[in-house]
């Protein structure tokens, strides 16, 4: 039997053997979370270094790694091909629903442990249904957008102006207008940062649409990564996320914010737009469908509950 060994994240050097594991990706699924650009800005935050393991095998080779998104109970594990279907996922995902536990310790909720795929991925589909992982009915989708179609003029509300993030120190209202925007506390000061970050960051293509008082009404983080195009052999931009803030809705920012992204990264050589966005969120679903995106692919999701969980279920009945 194989014998692998895990152990802490320690610094640049583990992020470059982590991104060459997700290079070697199948080109269509380079970009599947995490992608480059997710481990990028993940691992740029105290938090997820913390919550990062690497697995080698008995010569001390890099195998795979597996990472506790704490916010979210979600569990990320990668491993080489050379090594899948055997005793390291296994190893990853026990890790991962001990790790939960001892996050969670002073939880007084039931504690479950989040994992998700692309759902053609069948060969990670049946892994986690052989760990006991429950499919959920929450989906993400992934949608794309040529940008050799005709590209409407963003017609800006009066009184409104858009204009691209001007650096740092306009995090703060920035994370303030996506916590009012999804209703969650989840995104800090330090997550926006790690965003803004990463190699390539362009923060003309992060943009706002700022209120006559100052107020950010609406946002849409555009971005080009060179790293995984060339991975992908692909020629894209991404749109997101778009966050517009409750008391700024039903204005159309979100689409005019898409449209001034899309005239962007055109103008930068972009040749398509992709985004992502929750099943639920109908309403971004229909102002993306009304720029020209379609969905491409889609995530679903698996939880498993720990074993803490359902004895604390139990002692409740």
């Amino acid at each position: 039997m194989a014998v692998f060994t895990n152990r802490p994240y320690a610094g640049a050097a583990d992020l470059q053997v982590m991104i060459s594991l997700v290079a070697a990706r199948p080109a269509e699924r380079i970009t599947d979370y995490p992608g480059i650009v997710d481990l990028r800005e993940m691992l740029g935050r105290s938090e997820m270094r913390t919550n990062t393991r690497l697995w080698e095998d008995a010569d001390g080779q890099f195998v795979g790694f597996a990472i506790l998104y704490v916010t979210y109970n979600k569990l990320l594990f990668e491993v080489a091909p050379q090594v899948a279907g055997g005793d390291v996922e296994a190893q990853m995902i026990a890790w991962g629903v001990e790790r939960v536990q001892q996050v969670g310790q002073e939880r007084s909720d039931p504690i479950t442990l989040e994992v998700s795929c692309r759902d053609d991925n069948t060969e990670r589909i049946a892994l986690l249904e052989r760990h006991g992982f429950v499919a959920q009915e929450t989906r993400t989708l992934h949608m794309i957008r040529s940008l050799d179609e005709p590209i409407p003029e963003p017609q800006v509300p009066e009184g409104l102006v858009v204009r691209h993030v001007e650096g740092e120190h306009e995090v703060e209202p920035l994370v303030a207008l996506h916590r009012a925007a999804f209703g969650s506390e989840n995104i800090t000061v330090e997550d926006r940062l790690s965003w803004m970050r990463v190699p390539g960051y362009d923060p003309e293509l992060d943009l706002i649409a700022v209120a006559p008082d100052g107020t950010f009404a609406a946002y849409c983080m555009c971005s080009i990564s060179e790293e995984e195009n060339a991975c992908t052999g692909r020629n894209e931009g991404y749109t997101d996320p778009v966050a517009t803030h409750p008391a700024f809705r039903r204005q159309g920012l979100a689409r005019v914010l898409l449209l001034t992204g899309f005239q962007l990264l055109k103008q930068r050589g972009v040749e398509t737009a992709v985004l992502s966005t929750w099943g639920e969120n109908t309403a971004m679903q229909q102002t993306a469908k009304s720029v020209g995106f379609r969905v491409q692919s889609t995530t679903v999701f698996f939880t498993k509950q720990s074993p803490r969980s359902l004895a604390h279920l139990q002692g409740r009945k």
